[in-house]
Protein backbone atom coordinates (compact mmCIF):
# COMPACT_ATOMS: atom_id res chain seq x y z
CA UNK A 1 0.00 0.00 0.00
CA UNK A 2 1.13 3.33 -1.07
CA UNK A 3 0.69 6.37 1.22
CA UNK A 4 1.30 9.82 0.50
CA UNK A 5 1.17 13.51 2.11
CA UNK A 6 -2.13 14.59 -0.12
CA UNK A 7 -3.85 11.14 0.78
CA UNK A 8 -5.09 12.18 4.73
CA UNK A 9 -7.66 9.92 4.59
CA UNK A 10 -5.42 6.79 4.39
CA UNK A 11 -2.59 8.42 6.48
CA UNK A 12 -5.64 8.12 8.98
CA UNK A 13 -6.93 4.66 8.60
CA UNK A 14 -3.19 4.11 9.64
CA UNK A 15 -2.89 5.73 12.24
CA UNK A 16 -6.76 4.31 13.83
CA UNK A 17 -5.06 0.37 13.06
CA UNK A 18 -1.77 1.03 14.23
CA UNK A 19 -1.73 3.72 16.97
CA UNK A 20 -2.82 1.48 19.87
CA UNK A 21 0.50 -1.39 18.81
CA UNK A 22 2.98 1.94 18.74
CA UNK A 23 1.62 2.95 21.87
CA UNK A 24 1.84 -0.37 23.86
CA UNK A 25 5.59 -0.73 22.10
CA UNK A 26 6.54 2.68 23.62
CA UNK A 27 5.28 2.21 26.90
CA UNK A 28 7.25 -0.95 27.49
CA UNK A 29 10.09 1.07 26.58
CA UNK A 30 9.39 4.12 28.21
CA UNK A 31 7.30 3.09 31.11
CA UNK A 32 5.04 6.22 31.97
CA UNK A 33 1.52 6.42 30.26
CA UNK A 34 1.83 10.36 29.73
CA UNK A 35 5.16 10.19 28.05
CA UNK A 36 4.34 7.02 26.01
CA UNK A 37 1.37 9.22 24.52
CA UNK A 38 3.73 12.19 23.45
CA UNK A 39 6.04 9.82 21.85
CA UNK A 40 3.08 7.71 20.20
CA UNK A 41 1.46 11.24 19.18
CA UNK A 42 5.66 12.31 17.54
CA UNK A 43 5.82 9.09 15.91
CA UNK A 44 2.80 9.45 13.81
CA UNK A 45 3.99 13.03 13.25
CA UNK A 46 7.49 12.08 12.48
CA UNK A 47 6.28 9.30 9.91
CA UNK A 48 4.01 11.90 7.88
CA UNK A 49 6.16 14.15 7.87
CA UNK A 50 8.57 11.83 6.58
CA UNK A 51 6.10 9.75 4.07
CA UNK A 52 8.51 10.37 1.34
CA UNK A 53 11.16 7.99 2.77
CA UNK A 54 8.88 5.02 3.47
CA UNK A 55 9.78 2.17 0.89
CA UNK A 56 6.55 0.83 0.07
CA UNK A 57 8.34 -2.47 -0.61
CA UNK A 58 8.57 -2.99 3.05
CA UNK A 59 5.81 -3.04 5.73
CA UNK A 60 4.27 0.21 6.86
CA UNK A 61 3.88 -0.65 10.45
CA UNK A 62 7.62 -1.73 10.15
CA UNK A 63 8.60 1.69 9.22
CA UNK A 64 6.58 3.03 11.60
CA UNK A 65 7.90 0.90 14.47
CA UNK A 66 11.31 1.86 13.90
CA UNK A 67 9.95 5.62 13.91
CA UNK A 68 8.44 4.77 17.17
CA UNK A 69 11.63 2.51 18.64
CA UNK A 70 14.18 5.38 18.21
CA UNK A 71 12.16 8.16 19.39
CA UNK A 72 11.41 5.90 22.55
CA UNK A 73 15.56 5.70 22.87
CA UNK A 74 15.82 9.60 22.07
CA UNK A 75 13.02 9.86 25.20
CA UNK A 76 14.69 7.55 27.84
CA UNK A 77 18.71 8.65 27.02
CA UNK A 78 17.65 12.37 27.66
CA UNK A 79 16.03 11.06 30.66
CA UNK A 80 18.93 9.37 31.95
CA UNK A 81 21.45 11.71 31.11
CA UNK A 82 19.61 14.47 32.86
CA UNK A 83 18.90 12.23 36.09
CA UNK A 84 23.06 11.54 35.55
CA UNK A 85 23.87 15.18 34.97
CA UNK A 86 21.58 16.64 38.05
CA UNK A 87 22.94 13.96 40.53
CA UNK A 88 26.96 14.57 39.35
CA UNK A 89 26.96 17.96 39.36
CA UNK A 90 24.49 17.90 43.05
CA UNK A 91 27.30 15.41 44.54
CA UNK A 92 30.19 17.53 43.02
CA UNK A 93 31.54 14.42 41.35
CA UNK A 94 32.97 15.28 38.39
CA UNK A 95 34.88 18.44 36.91
CA UNK A 96 33.84 19.79 33.69
CA UNK A 97 37.37 18.33 32.11
CA UNK A 98 35.97 15.15 33.14
CA UNK A 99 32.58 16.30 31.37
CA UNK A 100 34.01 17.10 28.40
CA UNK A 101 36.75 14.24 28.16
CA UNK A 102 33.42 11.89 28.74
CA UNK A 103 31.37 13.79 26.63
CA UNK A 104 34.27 13.22 23.82
CA UNK A 105 34.19 9.73 24.42
CA UNK A 106 30.19 9.56 24.07
CA UNK A 107 29.86 11.16 20.86
CA UNK A 108 32.49 8.67 19.28
CA UNK A 109 30.60 5.85 20.47
CA UNK A 110 27.34 7.77 18.64
CA UNK A 111 29.10 8.11 15.73
CA UNK A 112 30.02 4.02 16.06
CA UNK A 113 26.57 3.55 16.78
CA UNK A 114 25.15 4.72 14.18
CA UNK A 115 27.17 3.05 11.42
CA UNK A 116 25.60 -0.25 12.57
CA UNK A 117 22.59 -1.30 10.93
CA UNK A 118 18.95 -0.47 13.14
CA UNK A 119 18.72 -4.39 14.50
CA UNK A 120 22.02 -4.43 16.14
CA UNK A 121 22.04 -0.41 17.08
CA UNK A 122 19.07 -0.88 19.19
CA UNK A 123 19.94 -4.21 20.93
CA UNK A 124 23.46 -2.49 21.67
CA UNK A 125 21.52 0.27 22.91
CA UNK A 126 18.62 -1.55 25.10
CA UNK A 127 21.02 -3.90 26.60
CA UNK A 128 24.48 -1.45 27.60
CA UNK A 129 23.01 1.48 27.92
CA UNK A 130 19.40 1.73 29.25
CA UNK A 131 20.26 -1.90 31.17
CA UNK A 132 17.63 -3.98 29.94
CA UNK A 133 17.65 -7.82 30.06
CA UNK A 134 17.90 -10.40 27.40
CA UNK A 135 14.31 -11.14 27.58
CA UNK A 136 13.06 -7.52 28.52
CA UNK A 137 15.23 -6.90 24.61
CA UNK A 138 13.03 -9.90 23.31
CA UNK A 139 10.02 -8.80 24.33
CA UNK A 140 10.16 -5.02 22.94
CA UNK A 141 11.40 -6.26 19.90
CA UNK A 142 9.34 -9.06 19.50
CA UNK A 143 11.81 -11.76 18.84
CA UNK A 144 13.17 -14.40 20.63
CA UNK A 145 15.90 -14.45 23.00
CA UNK A 146 17.98 -16.24 21.13
CA UNK A 147 17.92 -13.64 18.45
CA UNK A 148 18.45 -10.90 21.23
CA UNK A 149 22.00 -12.69 21.89
CA UNK A 150 23.36 -13.53 18.59
CA UNK A 151 22.75 -9.70 17.30
CA UNK A 152 23.86 -8.26 20.72
CA UNK A 153 26.66 -10.33 20.01
CA UNK A 154 27.45 -9.23 16.41
CA UNK A 155 26.42 -5.39 17.33
CA UNK A 156 29.16 -5.79 19.90
CA UNK A 157 31.62 -6.92 17.52
CA UNK A 158 30.79 -4.21 14.56
CA UNK A 159 30.76 -1.77 16.58
CA UNK A 160 34.23 -2.51 18.03
CA UNK A 161 35.32 -3.00 14.61
CA UNK A 162 33.79 0.30 13.24
CA UNK A 163 35.58 1.97 16.30
CA UNK A 164 38.66 0.50 15.20
CA UNK A 165 38.83 1.91 11.51
CA UNK A 166 37.25 5.17 13.06
CA UNK A 167 40.59 5.04 15.24
CA UNK A 168 38.95 5.51 18.62
CA UNK A 169 39.93 1.86 19.64
CA UNK A 170 42.50 -0.84 19.17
Amino acid sequence: MTISKDDRETFERMVDKYEKPIFNVVFRMVNDYEDAMDITQTTFVKAYENLHRYDPTHKFFSWLYKIAVNESLNHINKRKRSARLNRDFALGQKTPDEYFTQSETAEQIQDGLMALKFDYRVVVILRHFLSFSYREISEILGIPEKTTKSRLYTGRQQLRDVLVRQGYAR
